[in-house]
């Protein structure tokens, strides 16, 4: 018989200190000639050495809707990003969405594995001509002479990278790990998602790190952490997602499990970061001191199992699939309707009156099989077939109509839309959900701005998603290094073309 005990999930978020008071910044960063932003910060001591060779960046990204001058509240914050595929990435844009200079280290042969993700990909010129006129466009006075052979912008590579810098650095070669270690250095900010002890051999390990620079905040984010028998195994957001419950509880009952349609398992844990991040960052302003952030796929998606773990840890009740359904709110899910189908949500006993007097069938409500949530739920199938029987007969246009239209309280009800219903919705324009931005490769594109406003509006994005290698010049300038230096770490294959 299971026995009820005080288990709780713990943090998901591992935060080790470092044992240094933050000393500033490295010297290389100190002689940048980039303009000095007299603004407030997180950091007392730093100079923010963000380049502003590209005067059009910010000008090149514009909101669909109307929206006054945001500060960005990471202004100055400088964040080496080492991470690929989708959680790393996803954190470090939110850090960029709030002005963090966010530079994306990637290998010289074909960068992040997403940049070869597709279809889709953004089109690409197809001339000399069209590709200037397109770099000129977005602020870039020079498209890169090797533009044809940089792959295409894959569409999966630009949903989780506007707003940052790209350098190509091989760190297998001496050349290219001393360029890295002098960005480590300069950086108020590092996330990493290798395996556990591979960055250690190129000296980019935390320990190694935090010795270069002791006030370095220092994240790690991995398939199932740091530590522990599983440490050193790779994961994916699906193997994660099968291997830490949620595929169980996706799916209908008699069905075999499915994944979800996108990476939730991979976007919860870059949410996560992303506020141990900024959590850290306010305790460096307090203490003078970095950490180490371990984060991994498989903690983030036990911890977003939510109710189910609880009804679990607290009752013993094993989780199951339920399709659209709620396993413990009824009626909560998809229903069909003469020409489609509609979700419906009445959460509690007053919504579920709301209900039946919109589906003209008020007796519902006092019937003692269903009088409180547990009793519908406990009569589950008879009420879905009673509700099924009554939404049948008109179409999920009329019923949307009637239920917008009705009195209130009004209740919550919705059509399943697609991805051009979502888009061409009136609240997604209204609250200006997607913003133009203009690529120097792709041309004009739209991206989804960040889901959260600030300070009255949304937050104007800096710039668009980077080409690969896009910024090797300008980053390894304001690092101190001269032209002769550049193509020099160039023609040894250090940095990529």
């Amino acid at each position: 018989m299971f026995a009820p005990s005080a288990t709780v999930l713990r943090p998901v978020t591992r935060i080790t200190p470092s044992s240094h008071a933050w000393i500033g910044r490295g010297p290389a960063f100190r002689q940048c000639t980039a303009k000095i932003v007299a603004s407030s910060r997180l950091t007392s001591t730093s100079l923010d050495c963000r380049s502003y060779s590209n005067t059009s960046d910010a000008a090149s990204a514009s909101n669909e809707a109307p929206q006054a001058s945001i500060p960005q509240p990471l202004a100055g914050i400088r964040v080496l990003d080492l991470t690929r595929i989708l959680a790393g990435p996803a954190s470090t844009m939110l850090l960029s969405d709030l002005g963090a200079d966010v530079i994306k280290v990637e290998h010289p042969k074909g960068g992040d594995d997403t940049r070869s993700w597709g279809p889709p990909f953004a089109p690409a010129p197809q001339s000399d001509q069209e590709a200037l006129a397109v770099a000129q466009k977005a602020g870039v006075s020079q498209p890169s002479p090797h533009w044809k052979d940089l792959p295409p912008e894959s569409a999966y590579f630009l949903c989780v990278n506007r707003g940052k810098r790209s350098i190509t650095v091989d760190m297998k070669k001496p050349e290219g790990r001393e360029v890295l270690h002098n960005l480590v250095k300069a950086a108020d900010v590092l996330v990493e998602n290798y395996l556990p002890g591979k960055l250690k051999s190129y000296g980019l390990d935390y320990d190694s790190c935090n010795k270069l620079n002791p006030g370095l905040v220092y994240a790690s984010i991995t398939g199932y952490g740091q530590t522990g028998p599983y440490a050193t195994s790779p994961g994916y957001d699906v193997v994660i997602a099968a291997d830490a419950g949620l595929m169980h509880i996706t799916g209908e009952a008699d069905r075999p499990p499915v994944k979800i349609g996108v990476a939730m398992t991979d976007l919860t844990t870059g949410l996560y970061t992303h506020g141990a991040i900024m959590a850290a960052l306010l305790g460096r302003a307090k203490t003078g001191k970095g950490v180490h952030i371990d984060a991994s796929l498989f903690e983030s998606q036990i911890a977003s199992l939510a109710n189910i773990a609880s009804n679990y840890l607290v009752a013993g009740v094993e989780a199951g699939r339920h399709g659209t359904a709620h396993p413990s709110i009824a009626p909560y899910q998809v229903f069909p309707t003469k020409d489609g189908f509609i979700m419906i949500g009445a959460g509690n006993d007053g919504q579920f009156k709301t209900l039946t007097r919109l589906l003209g069938a008020p007796k519902l409500a006092t019937d003692p099989r269903f009088l409180t949530n547990g009793d519908r739920v406990a009569n589950r199938d008879v009420l879905i077939s009673l509700l099924n029987d009554l939404l049948s007969q008109q179409t999920s246009e009329q019923w949307l109509d009637l239920f917008r239209n009705a009195p209130p309280p009004h209740f919550p009800v919705a059509p399943i839309r697609d991805m051009r219903g979502t888009f061409e919705h009136p609240q997604t324009q209204a609250r200006g959900m997607t913003q133009i931005m203009n690529h120097p490769r792709a041309g004009e594109i739209k991206v989804v701005s960040p889901a959260v406003s600030y300070g009255g509006g949304k937050m104007p994005l800096s710039r668009p998603p980077p080409v690969l290698g896009q910024h090797n010049d300008e980053v390894l300038s304001e690092l101190g290094y001269s032209n002769a230096d550049i193509a020099r770490l160039r023609q040894e294959g250090a940095i990529g073309q």
